[in-house]
């Protein structure tokens, strides 16, 4: 009530003639019954609109300069706006029909023209700026129109509403303004498919550098430097010859097989990472362009990628010793925690440059400094042009009445929105109804202009931020100036470079999963509260430096040392525990040797006490891997080795056994200690149960020996006794159907728990864990490869920057045993 006295307000004070007859327009869609469901709709419908995109611009800050969006965003807002047009046509359609006269006035006369109604005018430019908000849940595509087909529709629709239903000059003038907006959003998006398809830098890249690669190799093995001593570091970079940028100076022609080349020489403009790795390292940004060096290794190992998701021809033997040579002996020639970090940097933002350029919905991918004059500065220009020009020509050519037709006809232009939010808002006090709604409405359009503009500067500074860009400015006047003395370059790139030392960049992450945190309900059609018990961490130095031990470790020994799921590792450990952590590993199904190690890991994690610091991090890897890879089963079964539809089965089989042994009341409602409490439990009674079994079996057996001795010699061999052998081996078999996991990584915990030296314990399970992980990420087949090209939407997962770094150092696992059938009689 004190603030109502506070802000009362004199109608008359804020309001004249003219501004009470627009006022009494404006409102009068509120006072008219018959029309309140179509305005009250059409209000609701905006304001939930207006207040979504309001909050992911707000939520997305400056530290997350990222070109995507999250897919379940993208997906809630594509499904909203599907059903924009639609409704809000219909609703317009009311409104025009329901009051189809509109008065406009100037200070000297008075006339009425058939024009819209207001109400039909806002609706109308609210449709506009949707349509161009639109564009943030549209991805940048070169595979096909379809997307920009769809929406250009929507737009000539749109402007089927605007030339054909508003009469009066200016209002005709300042809608179209919006609609040249529109089109010009859908003339960019048009022309950005057509050219990233014809170009052999985008479109034909792929099919490019794989001929590129295998002629290049084929002409190293000929020259002699190839024969000389393996170096380095730096100096074995410096002679790389992949392609950052500048292919397209290459192609000569297309062959029948592929295309033919023009070979880089040194002045050609052609930027391999050698030509990069050759840039001085001098000046207080030091680390700054040290980083940029590695981003340029990393779009080059993007562009060799990418091959795997264009239908290309895998990777030859000779590619992949090659690019093993540089990772391994170049990034990680020193085998410290540091160049580990590195190296999965590199990786991580060769994914990064995946997931941008396959669903970025800014123009990152064709970043480069024409592209930033052209796009952002001069087709600002001729759009203006063409604004001006709908101007002229909606007053038939005369450019004084069309412009003085703008203030006239659009009375918001003539007196500002200021002067009417008073007016309005002094009638909202006056508790007036209608002015209040009318007053959210302006809100509203208010609110939708506000967020264009925020977000045509946001995509502009993603833009100038951006990898993408960064690597094109370093690599377009790498040959042209004398990097970075230039005054002009040099100073314009150390500010970029300081502008982005300022940002935070998101480092590698891993998702954390326990299976022991299952909660209620276990599923649910299309929110899964599985989601509710993940939580995502870094990914420490120590266990980026465990996986390239084991990586490296291998390319030691490829043929001696295959991959394994941890058989291999337990080789190097001696604990009486070896032999039931064996029977663990050594099923056929890599999800079933996932869950029965992440129980007995979490487990051990519940039970038993951290060790000292100087072993902590192996206690983390063990951990940090075992939840990841239960994350992987539960969440992205089509990442893992097995069929599907068998990691599925598996998980489903786990979720029941652990329901069975906990029972309803501790599987929904209880806490991870007393879930581990519970099973320590059941395992003991599974233990007691055995010992009775094994009692009861000897004196069986020696019942059963008497018995034997009396009737063996007219004993005959029969069919029924191989039988029932070979159903005894087919129980025996049968431990790896998946009903036993829970039992079986209970009682492993309890072996390792019983252990003496519990960080001998956490060394062996951080080594099987870490083999495991490497057994899982290398994959050729297309099942494998489609899996991780759909997770580039959600920014990649760690599995991913795995399978990025095994398929260019060409780690790959064991093919599968072929199971002989036994023929039949």
């Amino acid at each position: 009530m004190v603030l109502h006295f506070a802000l009362k307000l004199d109608p008359r004070e804020f309001c004249d003639p003219n501004m009470t007859m627009y006022i009494s327009n404006l409102t009068s869609s509120y006072i008219d019954k018959s029309n309140e469901p179509t305005i009250v709709s059409s209000t609701t419908i905006m304001f939930v609109l207006a207040g979504l995109f309001f909050s992911l611009n707000l939520f997305s800050g400056i530290s997350d300069v990222s070109a995507i969006l999250d897919p379940k965003v993208r997906l809630f807002l594509s499904s909203a706006l599907s059903l924009f047009l639609p409704v809000m046509s219909y609703l317009f359609s009311e409104a025009k029909n329901a009051r189809n006269t509109t008065t406009t006035s100037s200070s000297s006369t008075t006339t009425t023209v058939a024009d819209l109604s207001l109400t039909a005018g806002l609706i109308l430019v609210w449709m506009l700026l949707v349509e161009l908000l639109r564009k943030k849940v549209d991805e940048i595509r070169m595979r096909g129109h379809s997307s920009t087909i769809q929406r250009a529709g929507r737009v000539v629709w749109l402007g089927n509403l605007v030339f054909f239903n508003i009469k009066s000059v200016g209002r005709k003038a300042v809608f179209s303004i919006l609609w040249i907006l529109c089109a010009t959003k859908v003339a960019q998006r048009f022309v950005f498919t057509e050219v990233g398809k014809r170009s052999y830098a985008h479109g034909k890249n792929a099919s490019v550098l794989t001929s590129y690669m295998a002629q290049m190799l084929e002409r190293e093995e000929h020259q002699a430097e190839r024969h000389q001593a393996v170096q380095d570091g730096d100096e074995l970079l410096k002679r790389c010859k992949y392609i950052v940028m500048g292919e397209n100076k290459l192609v000569k022609k297309a062959t029948a097989d592929g295309y033919e080349f023009f070979f880089p020489t040194n002045d050609d403009g052609v930027i391999t990472v050698g030509k990069v790795w050759e840039l001085p390292e001098t000046g207080s940004q030091h680390k700054e362009i040290q980083h940029l060096k590695r981003i340029c290794l990393s779009f080059a190992l993007f562009k060799l990628l990418r091959r795997r998701f264009e239908h290309q021809p895998a990777m030859s033997d000779e590619e992949a010793r090659d690019c093993r040579k540089f990772l391994l002996n170049g990034l990680y020639g020193q085998r410290r925690k540091e160049d580990a970090h590195v190296l999965f940097q590199v990786m991580n933002d060769e994914v990064n440059f995946l997931s941008e350029y396959y669903h970025s919905v800014i123009p990152v991918v064709f970043a480069s400094p024409f592209f930033l004059i052209a796009n952002y500065f001069l087709l600002p220009i001729v759009v203006t042009v063409l604004c001006l020009m709908s101007i002229i020509l909606c007053g038939n050519g005369d450019v004084g009445y069309a412009f003085k037709s703008l203030g006239r006809d659009n009375y918001t232009l003539q007196h500002g929105v200021s002067k009417i939010v008073r007016c309005l808002l002094a009638k909202a006090l006056d508790n007036k109804a209608p002015a209040f709604f009318s007053l959210v409405d302006l809100s509203i359009t208010a609110f939708l202009f506000i967020i264009f503009f925020y977000e045509e500067i946001w995509e502009f500074v993603v833009f100038l931020l951006s990898n993408w860009f960064m690597v094109s400015v370093l690599c377009s006047f790498r040959a042209k100036y004398d990097w970075p003395r230039s005054p002009t370059f040099g100073g314009a790139f150390r500010r970029l470079l300081w502008l982005r030392s300022r940002m935070s960049h998101a480092p590698l992450r891993v998702k954390q999963f326990s299976m022991l945190n299952l909660r209620w309900p276990p599923h649910l059609p299309l929110f899964s509260p599985l989601f509710l018990a993940i939580r995502t961490e870094g990914v420490p130095n120590s266990l980026k430096q465990s996986i390239m031990d084991c990586l490296v470790e291998h390319d030691r020994h490829p043929n001696n040392t295959p991959l394994t799921k941890g058989t291999s590792a337990l080789e190097k450990h001696k604990i009486p525990q070896h032999h039931a952590l064996r029977e663990a590993c050594t099923s056929d199904s890599a999800a079933e040797v996932i869950l029965t190690l992440h129980i007995a890991t979490s487990i051990l994690e519940a039970k038993c006490a951290p060790p000292s610091n100087k072993n902590e991090d192996v206690r983390m890897v063990a951990i940090k891997l075992s939840n990841y890879c239960a994350y992987l089963v539960a969440f992205h079964p089509e990442l893992l080795p097995d069929n599907k539809e068998k990691a599925e089965d598996v998980f489903e089989a786990m979720k029941k056994e652990l329901k069975d042994m906990l029972g309803c009341r501790v599987y929904f409602l209880s806490s991870k200690s007393t879930r581990v409490e519970k099973m320590m439990k059941a395992v003991e009674d599974e233990s007691n149960k055995q010992q009775e079994t094994s009692t009861e079996d000897e004196s069986n057996k020696q019942q059963e020996t008497s018995t034997a001795v009396q009737i063996r010699d007219i004993e005959v061999e029969t069919p029924g006794h191989s039988e029932q052998d070979n159903k005894k081996t087919e129980a025996a078999a049968g431990k790896s159907d998946g009903s036993k996991v829970v039992l079986n990584g209970a009682k492993l915990g309890k072996l390792l728990m019983d252990e003496v030296d519990p960080e001998a314990v956490w060394k062996l399970l951080a080594d099987v864990w870490t083999e495991l992980i490497v057994y899982v990420a290398p994959s050729n087949d297309e099942e494998r490869v489609k899996g991780h090209e759909e997770v580039l939407v959600q920014g990649g997962e760690f599995i991913t920057v795995l399978w990025a770094l095994t398929t260019h150092i060409g780690v790959a696992r064991p093919p599968p045993q072929t199971k002989q059938s036994t023929p039949g009689p």
